[in-house]
């Protein structure tokens, strides 16, 4: 017999998970702000948006670690705790894209996304940000789930991560057209990999958030 999740647990580990997904929603919209506004000639708030997202970043780490720290040793779990650390470290990566591809802009900022490319990089921020909205109701839906293990909420939950699959997949097309267009339309070598490690960087946002999804398709097949 299954015992109920949190019967297990003083704290469901999935509390913590819920918040540290929360604030990697809050560093993803802080991020796209950051773009809009290094894209932006008017905006002269680019470091204070990658502020923010660092600050996000370092709240997000105090959470990650809480719950590492507060897992109970030696209790018996229906989710294998590695299992739980490997979601974990996947919803975390999507911070550290976050903040690599904001570094990444900052070293080249003339001419950074040239005006031919503006909209395409909107794109794939749009894109990348879905799966991120998704994060946060994955979380609460499985969390509904090792609560009841109502197969109809299983269901419910393996369809987010189904949504969350699409999601990247759209995010991949859109960068790869980015990429087509830098090789087709750019002739300077230095603008042409700036450009294109940029688009890489930020579509694995989304590659991670799929990563996180089959983490836990992982800990619902248990």
């Amino acid at each position: 017999m299954r015992l109920p999740f949190l019967s297990l647990f003083r704290t469901s580990p999935f509390e913590g998970l819920q918040e540290h997904a929360e604030k990697v929603k809050e560093c993803a919209w802080a991020f796209q702000q950051a773009i809009e506004c290094h894209i932006s000639t008017a905006c002269q708030t680019f470091e204070d948006f990658r502020a923010e997202v660092d600050r996000l970043e370092s709240e997000a780490d105090a959470i990650k670690r809480r719950i590492r720290g507060h897992l109970p040793k030696g209790t018996l779990m229906p989710v294998d705790k590695f299992q739980l650390f490997r979601y974990l470290r996947e919803q975390d990566k999507v911070l550290d894209a976050v903040e690599e591809a904001l570094d990444w802009i900052s070293y080249r900022s003339e001419p950074g996304i040239p005006e031919d490319f503006a909209k395409d990089f909107f794109m794939l921020v749009d894109a990348v940000l879905d799966p991120i909205e998704e994060l946060s109701v994955m979380v609460t839906e499985a969390h509904k789930y090792f609560r009841s293990y109502s197969e109809k909420q299983r269901k419910v939950v393996k369809q987010i991560i189904h949504t969350i699959r699409q999601q990247e997949h759209e995010a991949d097309k859109v960068e790869d057209a980015i990429k087509q267009k830098i090789f087709n339309t750019s002739s300077d070598p230095i603008t042409v990999f700036h450009m294109v490690r940029l688009a890489e960087t930020i579509g694995s946002i989304a590659d991670h958030a799929e990563n996180a999804g089959d983490m836990m398709r992982a800990m619902l097949a248990r």
